[in-house]
């Protein structure tokens, strides 16, 4: 009985140690960027390179871009522009800002290791 009860207890120290962890596991903006996974594109958002994306990959995309647009929906409003300006401006600011090793996307729509 003490044996079932401590096998119990093990369990459900390791699910909860795995539920804690789990978001660690997450890849991030700059690991993906790092590993050549997604690249910035010249609209102002977030693209993926790779021809295999994970569900992960794509869901940090998604949600990075989704923030993304809502700046530039304040930045252009502040500034006085159409969205598409603001998003043009930001993608180049953007591709300029990106250190050598990490992909962008050329107007063509290629992608370009910079």
């Amino acid at each position: 009985m003490k044996q079932l009860k401590l096998r119990n207890i093990f369990a459900l120290f390791t699910l909860l140690l795995s539920l804690v962890a789990a978001p660690a596991w997450a890849l991030s903006k700059d690991e993906a960027k790092n590993q050549g996974l997604m690249g910035e594109q010249h609209n102002g958002y977030l693209g993926i390179v790779t021809s295999s994306p994970s569900a992960d990959l794509k869901s940090l995309v998604a949600q990075i871009n989704k923030k993304r647009r809502a700046a530039y929906v304040k930045g252009a409003s502040k500034s006085g522009v159409e969205r598409s300006i603001f998003e043009l401006r930001m993608g180049q600011r953007l591709q300029e800002r990106s250190p050598a090793g990490h992909y962008i996307q050329l107007q063509n729509g290629k992608w370009k290791k910079k």
